[in-house]
């Protein structure tokens, strides 16, 4: 491959492993604030358990997926640095948005929330978690905003070789952001819905101890899964007519044999599974073993979607970088070799399978070890022999 290419596929690689993060932080989110919601209301340990043992899953995910967000930071100013110098008072703005508003307000309240429990009251403690999940929402908003522009440059004109921002208000209502953010927000409650019939059904195939636990949130996942995908898919195809208007290839690309081609097929199975077989028969799953190993099968699935779905968006509007404006070849860094990129794309691809990797092994200890051992949240032993045990364990 040559030096475009390979810059184009490090992008890709990265860009991918980074999105299995988010788009499960962002489904897991908003579980977690209800989850502590209906505990501060009831005040019943079951919630409590509940909220630990998934929130502690959560800040396994969201603190390794900081790691590989900032390694797609430093991808701009290597491979990318003529879409800087070209649009970055526009592309710009949303990412520092993200950074400054979105981001450390999310870090700070997940911080408070994490250390908060049982120091901090209790209403305030729940606030932090919305907080958490709101900041959340806010983030993948400015970052869609900012991708949004790449696909349409919408409030911006070209002044002295470079882009300038003349309508703030475009990019927050540019036809290819309305869309595709429902659409992004109901994929990760559709991820966070399988993650949790998959870790369910893991843990009710072993025939666990808690057995109430597990088929609590085993159907719990089949609703969330059911309304994730419903809106998945209906706000994918809502994105046909913007698509169509402004990048017509990504529009028939579509409806064949492509990429989203393949993820259009998947989400309609999973989606038929779900309406027909999950939802119909909820009551009886968890005693069913034959659907334990199918539900720990599908769980990939959603994410493997969602990757097809990224993938599909960015390379639709190829050869462009910015469509229309700026091609990916003008984009790219001057005095790039393939060699010089071939070595980062091994290095940021290795150390983003890593991260991948631990990740997954983290929560699938967390889950093996169930909510009975989750220390998010845990009292500190009084006796200092049991504290001694319970750090050693």
């Amino acid at each position: 491959m040559d030096v475009l290419d390979l810059a184009r596929t490090q992008f890709a690689v990265t860009g991918s492993l980074h999105f299995l993060f988010v788009v499960l932080t962002l489904g897991l989110a908003p579980l977690i604030a209800i989850m502590h919601t209906r505990y501060a209301i009831t005040g019943r340990p079951v919630h409590e358990r509940a909220t630990r043992f998934w929130g502690q899953i959560y800040v396994i995910n969201y603190a390794l997926g900081i790691l590989t967000g900032l390694v797609m930071e430093f991808q701009f100013g290597m491979n990318w640095s003529g879409l800087s110098h070209y649009a970055g008072d526009v592309f710009g703005a949303p990412l520092a948005i993200e950074t400054l508003g979105a981001f450390f307000l999310e870090s700070t309240f997940l911080g408070l929330w994490i250390f908060g429990w049982h120091r901090l009251p209790k209403w305030l403690h729940l606030a932090c978690i919305w907080v958490v999940t709101l900041t959340a929402y806010a983030s993948a908003l400015w970052i869609m905003v900012a991708n949004s522009f790449l696909q349409n440059p919408a409030g911006a004109v070209e002044r002295g070789g470079h882009l300038v921002l003349t309508d703030f208000g475009a990019l927050l209502t540019n036809p290819m952001l309305t869309m595709a953010l429902p659409h992004v927000l109901s994929a990760g409650l559709w991820t966070a819905g399988f993650v949790l019939m998959g870790a369910s059904a893991y843990q009710l195939f072993r025939r666990t101890a808690e057995r109430e636990f597990f088929t609590s949130s085993l159907r719990t996942g089949v609703i969330v899964s059911l309304v994730g995908a419903l809106f998945t898919i209906g706000f994918g195809y809502a994105q046909f007519g913007p698509a169509s208007q402004f990048q017509p290839g990504k529009f028939h690309g579509a409806l064949a044999g492509t990429g989203l081609g393949f993820m259009t097929m998947i989400g309609h199975l999973l989606l038929l599974l779900i309406m027909f077989v999950l939802v119909p028969t909820m009551y009886w799953l968890p005693r069913w073993r034959w659907a334990h190993l199918l539900l720990m099968a599908i769980t990939p699935l959603p994410f493997l979607a969602s990757i097809l779905g990224w993938l599909t968006r960015e390379s639709g509007r190829q050869p462009w970088m910015i469509n229309g404006r700026l091609t990916v070849a003008d984009a790219m860094s001057p005095g790039l070799t393939s060699g010089m990129v071939t070595v980062s794309l091994i290095a940021f691809g290795g150390v983003l399978g890593l991260l991948a990797l631990v990740d997954y092994l983290l929560i699938a200890r967390t889950v093996r070890r169930g909510p009975a051992a989750a220390t998010l949240g845990a009292s500190a032993p009084a006796d200092p022999n049991e504290r001694a045990h319970a750090l050693s364990y």
